[in-house]
């Protein structure tokens, strides 16, 4: 594959991995100050659906596609930009894991709740700051990798 195809690829995946993750966390952040069992509920199984079918193929094609065009490029790997690009990512990806464990655990209470007609339980509320902490820094880090990724400085 030549390099534009591998660059669109890359540029689209990072996309729809920011923009979903960015997306579904709104959502998820309104739905929760509503306090309706019923919309967070509804919201809560949809952003976990999201991060399956959206980020999870995004996270994976990122590095890959990533590790291509530097290869095709012929980037130093110890290039400064690379390197904190890469340490950035993972930061990214330390604080995501946890945050679809969050949302696999919030979803299930908050469709409990909703089918049983009860309130959410003080857990789902600590989860959610939980969450909502995990995402500022894993945002902060991929706006970091965009800018690195288009600036390049040495």
């Amino acid at each position: 594959m030549d390099y534009l195809t591998v660059k669109t690829i890359h540029i689209l995946s990072s996309v729809l991995m920011v923009g979903t993750g960015f997306g579904t966390a709104f959502y998820l952040f309104f739905a929760n100050r509503s306090g309706s069992v019923e919309a967070i509920a509804v919201v809560s199984r949809l952003v976990v659906r999201a991060d399956w079918w959206f980020t999870t193929p995004a996270v994976i094609v990122q590095p890959l596609s990533g590790a291509y065009m530097i290869h095709l490029a012929g980037y130093p790997l110890d290039a400064p930009w690379l390197v904190a690009s890469l340490a950035l990512y993972v930061l990214a990806g330390i604080c995501w894991l946890p945050v679809v464990w969050y949302q696999i655990a919030m979803g299930r209470m908050a469709i409990a709740a909703h089918e049983h007609g009860d309130v959410l339980p003080q857990r789902y509320w600590a989860y959610a700051k939980r969450w909502e902490l995990l995402g500022y820094p894993a945002f902060t880090a991929m706006v970091a990798v965009y800018f690195l990724m288009v600036v390049k400085p040495a």
